[in-house]
């Protein structure tokens, strides 16, 4: 099958849709399908033997910095028809993706979208509230243009629906666990990440640090915590726009900020802490919880979003009420002080994520791509019309 994607985020940016993406190409790829995929910025010109498109994007100053909106070009109209999709799927369609959604539209080609991240939610954690109802508006319009929309959870799945996207099923969690595994923490690593207190607790949280990931609310929680398990100490490993904002109130002599981290490095962090916080309300998933407990360590997380799909509460780690400080200092403070409960969940937590490969997620996706297929061809409608025999260019439907 020949996929063309569009994507809004993509290597070197690091976060829980680029992860999927690229685990999704090498997974195709095995599966001997061949992907056209179009991300904005900087990508590789390919990735797993699929040719990327390298469409100029645009910082998105000063809300989002660290995001490139890609601006559309007539160059992916030609790439487009030259590859002759079969289908065409859009990662979370906002503003390149949703070019690829019209595009698509435009050419009579079957679609597949899938939401990752609950944008209408974010507006509220970046202080822009007014646009709420027209990006649910336009998310509503964009998706059910597709034959298939998807979502990473089950919560996520309602929220779709209520947003109004119509024709939503569940494309399966999934984690590598080969790649995070708890033989994988390291000493040095968990000198580094506790300053040179390797004998400390250790919390970790993984991510993009920006507004929605809630992470102002684990201040409290490791005051109090500190004063319950002396010497407890916070990793933060990752980066984003709200960094310096976290460096200016989280107390240097107790917090490690580390930047990105990826590959082997990555796979050390998470396996050499105790446990890992995850205060996010905003999560359509949560993927960076399913690595660390891919890694043996179990996850504090907040009872909000697609987290709650993710943590068995009290036997994978535990989930805590958004705003309830004692809750996550209490919860926190369970995990560090008891070893044996650690070890017990991070167990738990290890063979959970062992059932949720890569490989199955993308064969249920391989599957979603057929209905979609399916389904178009099925109830097709000629383009035709005085407005659309002036914009309209239909493909011939591939064959082969």
């Amino acid at each position: 099958m020949r996929i063309a994607m569009f994507t809004e985020v993509f290597l070197p940016k690091i976060d829980g849709v680029v992860t999927r993406v690229v685990r999704t190409l090498e997974q195709l790829r095995d599966l001997g399908h061949e992907v056209l995929l179009f991300a904005p910025g900087h990508p590789p010109a390919e990735y797993a033997g699929h040719e990327v498109v390298r469409v100029r994007g645009v910082s998105l100053r000063p809300l989002y910095p660290e995001l490139k909106v890609g601006m559309p070009t007539p160059e992916i109209a030609r790439k487009m028809e030259a590859f002759r999709p079969h289908l065409v799927h859009t990662v979370n369609p906002v503003w390149l993706a949703a070019y690829g959604v019209l595009s698509a539209g435009r050419r009579d080609v079957p679609q597949l979208a899938s939401f990752h991240t609950d944008v209408p939610q974010y507006t509220e954690s970046l202080r822009v509230g007014w646009a709420r109802h027209p990006a649910e508006s336009w998310i509503r319009f964009i998706h059910n243009k597709a034959e298939v929309n998807l979502c990473t959870s089950g919560p996520m799945v309602e929220r779709a629906r209520q947003v109004g996207i119509r024709r939503v099923g569940l494309w399966p969690k999934a984690v590598d666990t080969i790649g995070y595994h708890p033989s994988h923490a390291s000493a040095p690593m968990r000198a580094r990440l506790t300053d040179g207190h390797p004998e400390a607790p250790l919390v970790v949280y993984v991510g993009r640090m920006s507004r929605e990931k809630d992470l102002d609310a684990l201040l409290e929680p490791m005051r109090r915590l500190r004063q319950r398990v002396p010497g407890a100490r916070l990793a933060m490993v990752g980066s984003g726009p709200h960094v310096e904002q976290l460096r200016r109130h989280f107390d240097p002599a107790w917090t490690v900020f580390t930047g990105y981290m990826s590959g082997p490095e990555l796979s050390q962090a998470y396996a050499s802490a105790d446990v890992f916080a995850f205060p996010s309300t905003t999560e359509t998933l949560g993927l960076v919880a399913l690595e660390s407990m891919a890694s043996g360590v179990p996850v504090v997380g907040a009872r909000a979003g697609g987290v709650p799909f993710v943590i068995d509460d009290a036997r994978t780690g535990f989930l805590v009420d958004p705003g309830d400080v004692d809750g996550w200092a209490d919860r926190l403070g369970r995990l560090l002080a008891d070893p044996g409960l650690r070890l017990r969940m991070g167990r738990a937590a290890r063979e959970e994520a062992e059932r949720h490969s890569w490989r199955a997620a993308t064969q249920t996706l391989a599957g979603f791509y057929d209905q979609a297929i399916d389904t178009h061809w099925r109830d097709h409608r000629s383009l035709n019309g005085p407005l659309l025999d002036r914009f309209a260019r239909p493909m011939p439907r591939p064959l082969d």
